[in-house]
This record gives structure tokens, C-alpha cells and sequence, in this order.
């Protein structure tokens, strides 16, 4: 099995013909065709099924085409590193949606400079931080675990080949417009929050398990899902609304108009950060983790 029988049966796959896929690639249908059949023969499956509307990916094809788009992810990602002359080195993030994820993220690119490198960070979905780091778009992930979620998202990660590792714990936290009606209380309740609306991230179709914020199922009289942070602090202005979270919050990035005030109903947060089982992190991760742990300090 080579490279250039992985790069065939993705662009077939692409293509979802066997004509196309081979103009594609400058190459003859029939030798293409050939060389996939090898493949097919050396693998012990059968990955398209051809007729005369062409090709249908079997479901042993699909498996072995998820394993094949990762191989070669991962190859450009080591020949854009190792053999690219003049080629910028790459560092990406994913993350939830937290403030203090993008000062780390701020703080290490001042550091580093970006003459050598080029860096990217992605707020999303829990399940796209996910798949990103599975699919090496991001070395690491963020995202936080409870007693809620815990069995879920680490299920998920063992399935992806991914695991956990806790950097801090954080307790719940309402974070609101600083002319909340609530704003001033030491401590504020469910309870009182109900006459308000809750904002909540989007996570698309996926489940309530892979919330952003604590307590997803709870019994909310007012929900607004949006999927950004700005759209959050607009709404807390507008509508006095609400969101859950770790209580670290940057007034340097967010502004100065918004608080943070603990919740009665108390629950852990455990932030941490997602890789592939058994990889080394690089030098620019392991700088952006001991930025990530300075604003658990410096910003409470």
C-alpha cells in the first residue's frame, strides 16, 4: 500500500466517479482503475462497487477512507514541515468559546513572533474541536469536563483516538451585563435567574452532552442559542440575558461592562485540553498551556 494508492482512492471518493477522479489526477480511467483494484485485492475489501452510474463506497470503503485522508493529512503536515524550504511553521488551536483561550493564544503569538509561523485558532463546536484535532486541523483542543459529561465526551475521545488532560478546576460562574438587574449580588440562584433569558451556545444536531455550559438540562423558561461570543455580550446588553461559565474572564478582550457573580448551585468545571493518545506536544503548545495556566491565575 503507498501514498499514491491512499491519494486515488480519496480523489475516487471525491469525485464519486472513476472518469473524473482520473482527469483529475492526468492519469487513464483504466489505469487508475487498476491500481485501485490492487489496492483493493492487497487490503482484503472491496472500497467502490462500480456500475453504470458510477461508484458507490462500500461501508468497509468508507472505514478505510477515514483512516486513508488522516494518513495523508498527516504526511502534509510533516512535508510542509520538513521539506517545504521557506515554508512557515503551523501551530493551530480549537476551542470553546472562552476569552481566556484567546489571551493564551494572544500571549504566545507575542512571544514567538509570526515572521516563522503561521497560527490559527478556531472557537466551535464542541464536536468540531473534536474532529479537529482527530483530523490534525489542531494540535490541541479546548473544551471542559463535568460529573455530567464525563462519561460521554471521554467515550467519544477513546472512540477518536484522542484523550483528556485537566489543566484546572473552576466553579460556576453567571456572567452578565454589569446593569443586570443581578449584577450587584454576591451570589446569584437559578432561581432568580428564570426571568431571564439563558444564552447558550449552538451545538448544532448534536447532543445536550456536548453543551458549553453547565447545567444543559436544565428546565430554562427563556433559551437564545447564538455561535459567537459577540453576539452573547450584545444580547446580555439588549436582554439582560445570561450565560454559565468558568468565572475567567478577560475585561482586556471583552470590555468593561460585564461580570461575573458565582452561582448558589455550584458545579466543577474541569478546563483541559484534548490531543491524540501518545503524541509529543510541540514546543509552541506546550507555550500556549503555560499561558493558558497564567490566566487561570491572573484573571479570576
Amino acid at each position: 500500500m503507498t501514498l499514491l494508492q491512499l491519494k486515488y482512492a480519496i480523489a475516487i471518493a471525491n469525485n464519486k466517479s472513476m472518469n473524473k477522479a482520473a482527469q483529475e489526477l492526468f492519469i487513464s480511467q483504466p489505469s487508475l482503475s487498476g491500481t485501485i483494484k490492487e489496492l483493493e485485492n492487497e487490503i482484503g475489501i472491496e472500497i467502490f462497487i462500480r456500475s453504470n452510474r458510477g461508484i458507490i463506497i462500500t461501508p468497509e470503503g468508507e472505514e478505510f477512507l477515514g483512516f486513508a485522508r488522516q494518513v495523508l493529512d498527516q504526511y502534509n503536515l510533516m512535508e510542509d514541515r520538513y521539506f517545504n524550504e521557506g515554508a512557515k511553521k503551523k501551530f493551530s488551536v480549537s476551542t470553546q468559546h472562552y476569552t481566556f483561550a484567546v489571551k493564551a493564544f494572544v500571549e504566545m503569538v507575542k512571544q514567538v513572533g509570526m515572521e516563522e509561523y503561521e497560527f490559527a485558532i478556531y472557537e466551535t463546536k464542541t464536536y468540531d474541536i473534536i474532529e479537529a484535532v482527530k483530523n490534525f486541523k489542531s494540535e490541541i483542543g479546548i473544551l471542559y469536563l463535568d460529573d455530567f459529561n464525563e462519561k460521554i465526551i471521554t467515550k467519544l475521545l477513546n472512540d477518536k483516538g484522542l484523550e483528556f488532560i485537566q489543566l484546572f478546576q473552576c466553579d460556576t460562574f453567571v456572567y452578565l451585563s454589569s446593569k443586570h438587574p443581578l449584577a450587584d449580588n454576591e451570589l446569584i440562584s437559578m432561581e432568580e435567574l428564570e426571568e431571564y433569558p439563558c444564552l447558550s451556545f449552538d451545538q448544532g444536531d448534536n447532543s445536550f452532552f456536548l453543551a458549553e455550559e453547565v447545567f444543559s438540562t436544565y428546565g430554562y423558561k427563556r433559551v437564545i442559542k447564538a455561535s459567537d461570543r459577540a453576539t452573547f455580550l450584545n444580547l446580555m446588553i439588549g436582554l439582560n440575558a445570561y450565560t454559565l461559565c468558568s468565572g475567567i474572564i478577560c475585561e482586556e478582550l471583552n470590555g468593561e461592562g460585564y461580570k461575573a457573580v458565582p452561582l448558589k448551585e455550584n458545579d466543577i468545571m474541569r478546563i483541559g485540553y484534548i490531543k491524540r493518545k501518545g503524541a509529543t506536544t510541540t514546543k509552541l503548545a506546550n507555550l500556549y498551556l503555560e499561558e493558558l495556566q497564567k490566566c487561570k491565575v491572573n484573571l479570576l
